[in-house]
């Protein structure tokens, strides 16, 4: 009992309850990030929504703090019992018919459909249950002096991060992030004082564990740190099929079986009768299938790049070809992009074996797995690697002809020759083209018109989008976006009137800050996907930075008198015309670690200075909550504002960050008295 009452003061303390509430937090949102869209299909497209939802309700919790009246039970728990049925036992999915933009599985789920409003409803969920985990936070943040509190803070964020990263990364299913989440949650009730209402919370995480836990669909399900992964095989044992988060993705059948029910994957071998192609490179080598392929048909070696590793996995142990077992194979789990700009190797045949994701690959940024491999530029460094007589071939189910004719003409362009293209139903095709297509002295049998001259603009390493037919808002982006910024509205102001704080309170100076920060973080992550890799360890590594260059500016805040902000705001905005004039792409250099280096000075050069701004201006707040909160709604307008990049490119998203830092600037010294103003 000694023991146990001497562990009461160390959770009871400020410190220690911030820090464990951030922890809990942050790893909150990543778990709903990666839980939802597991369940919810479509979701996995437009997961930055939920993003916004989570800076929503953590503004909204923190602001319910100012009321200073503790609920005598935290509705956390019970709110996660509400989320984790709805989620998993409502069968919700987004059903999106759109023309202009492609989300591949639609057709193939058998799920049960609703309207793409699912998609507000969802983030309205997250923002309520992150706003009950933040309850404690505005108490908290005024408990210390502001920097301390914010240096907490954001330690208690890495720790959330590299926890779930870590979970991630070791396959753990989602038992396991619920467990962690509990104990998250046990350290911050024990600094609350013990009543037995607590056990409220107590039995709805019970509950929680108990419903993962007699799930059997869960237990049948692996979890790469990408997919939920559902593997059915059929009674013969000679058919595998793959599914991730529930949509059918992959299939291991015998090669023999396969040139009826898949032509496409032959397609460049009949336009090449006769020709064997040697060494050979796929990319989204999957579960083995198209790597199978090029053995039976002759490939002396195979290099097989193939980004999730439990597919891969899978491959190895059921796949009926038995490929990854050959000698001639040799397996890279790496992004494709990735692997191109290392190798020095040159290929007679370079195959893009369907990789097309299910899923976003990071909350902040709309880049989907494979964004970097079908642009203009990535088909320009495939040329460099095909061997003189050199073939690239493409091949999927492309859902749209447009989509059709944009590969054609892009692949074209960037490997050197007219391209081959052979159609097949239901709009399907292989597309081809490099050095040997450009050497066939006569056009071969079954070749379609390319019809390149009416083909869409091309994807971009600067405009990733090659799903999205031409640069617009799609419809039901607006109509969503409009709806959680609604939603956004009704929160603040009803968030405002239980605890009579009136909106005049609110910082607007660390609202424009908040916003700009969020869309800064957007064009980091996005130059880091480009020059390393678009994985979510590449994404976590981003993530951490940038919250280490936080800390990094807290202590050199804490430490010296930064009198003159006008310095800071000057770096800010030197660092961001270099970011404007200088395009990541310029910096694909070897060897890697200088790469590494003026990646790192390019991304976060801003990020630092962008902290020194905030994290001076937060030393001298009154109201650190209000700033706070203010800060975190700010993110949710920069969410929003990240859209933009799907009008723009991602290059011209620095524009709108100087911006709002100028708008920053401006509000710091006529407007921030507005959010520092004690309340009477």
């Amino acid at each position: 009992m000694e023991s146990a009452r001497e562990g009461v003061p160390f959770f009871s303390h400020p410190g220690v309850r911030l820090f464990a509430t951030s922890a809990a937090i942050l790893f909150l949102e990543l778990l709903l990030i990666r839980w939802i869209p597991a369940n919810v299909t479509y979701v996995g497209f437009f997961s930055n929504f939920l993003l916004m939802g989570a800076f929503l309700g953590i503004g909204v919790g923190t602001l319910l703090g100012r009321s200073g009246v503790a609920p005598p039970v935290s509705p956390f728990g019970p709110l996660l019992l509400v989320t984790v049925l709805l989620v998993s036992k409502a069968q919700l999915n987004v059903q999106l018919r759109s023309q202009d933009e492609v989300f591949f599985g639609l057709a193939e789920s058998n799920a049960a459909d609703a309207n793409f409003l699912v998609l507000p409803l969802l983030v309205g969920i997250t923002s309520v249950l992150l706003a009950s985990l933040a309850l404690p936070l505005g108490p908290l943040l005024r408990a210390m002096p502001p920097l301390r509190a914010y240096a907490t803070d954001i330690a208690g964020a890495l720790f959330g991060i590299a926890a779930f990263s870590a979970l991630s990364f070791s396959w753990a299913p989602p038992i396991a992030w619920f467990s962690v989440l509990a104990g998250l949650a046990a350290a911050i009730a024990l600094g609350r004082r013990i009543r037995p209402a607590s056990l409220v919370g107590a039995a709805s995480f019970a509950a929680v564990l108990a419903l993962l836990a007699t799930d059997e669909r869960l237990a049948r399900d692996s979890w790469s740190p990408y997919y939920r992964i559902s593997l059915v095989r059929e009674e013969n044992a000679r058919r595998a099929h793959i599914f991730v988060n529930g949509i059918p993705h992959q299939s291991m059948w015998p090669v023999s079986e396969l040139p009826e029910r898949e032509p496409f994957r032959f397609q460049v071998y009949r336009w090449f009768r006769g020709r064997t192609f040697d060494r050979v490179l796929v990319i989204g080598a999957g579960s083995g299938t198209d790597v199978a392929v090029a053995l039976a048909l002759g490939a002396k070696h195979v290099d097989a790049v193939e980004i999730d590793p439990r597919i891969a996995e899978i491959g190895k142990a059921i796949n009926p070809n038995r490929p990854y077992q050959s000698e001639r194979v040799e397996l890279f789990l790496d992004d494709g992009r990735s692997f191109l700009r290392r190798t020095d190797r040159v290929y007679d045949l370079v195959i893009f074996a369907l990789p097309d994701s299910l899923t976003l690959v990071s909350s902040t940024a709309n880049l989907r797995l494979e964004s970097f491999l079908f642009t203009d530029e990535s088909f320009a460094s495939v040329r460099r690697h095909l061997a003189p007589g050199g073939v690239c071939v493409l091949y999927n189910y492309y859902r749209q002809e447009w989509l059709i004719d944009r590969l054609a003409s892009m692949l074209g362009r960037g490997c050197g020759s007219a391209p081959l293209v052979r159609r097949f139903f239901p709009v399907s095709a292989s597309i081809a083209a490099g050095p040997g297509v450009a050497a066939l002295t006569t056009l071969p049998d079954e070749v379609d018109p390319p019809r390149t001259e009416s083909a869409p603009a091309p994807a971009l390493d600067d405009w990733p989008f090659l799903y999205l037919k031409e640069r617009s808002l799609p419809i039901h982006y607006l109509v969503a976006l409009g709806l959680v910024l609604a939603f956004a509205v009704f929160l603040v102001t009803g968030a405002c009137r239980v605890t009579k704080t009136p909106l005049t309170r609110a910082s607007p100076h660390f609202f424009a800050l908040g916003a700009a920060f969020l869309l800064l973080e957007t064009r980091s992550l996005v130059t880091f996907s480009l020059l390393f890799g678009n994985t979510w360890l590449v994404n976590s590594l981003v993530f951490f930075g940038i919250l280490a260059s936080v800390l990094a500016a807290i202590a050199v805040n804490a430490k010296l008198e930064l009198k003159r902000p006008a310095l800071l705001y000057g770096g800010l905005f030197l660092a961001l015309a270099v970011n404007l004039l200088l395009p990541p792409e310029s910096l694909l250099l070897d060897p890697a670690w200088l790469r590494y280096a003026l990646a790192s000075l390019l991304a976060f050069a801003p990020v630092f200075f962008a902290n020194l701004v905030f994290t001076r201006s937060f030393r001298d707040t009154k109201t650190a909550d209000m700033a706070f909160a203010s800060n975190l709604l700010g993110a949710v307008l920069g969410g929003a504002l990240e859209y933009l990049s799907l009008l723009t490119g991602f290059r011209a998203l620095v524009l709108v960050v100087a911006g709002l830092y100028a708008l920053a600037m401006l509000l710091a010294t006529r407007w921030r008295s507005l959010g520092d103003a004690e309340l009477t």
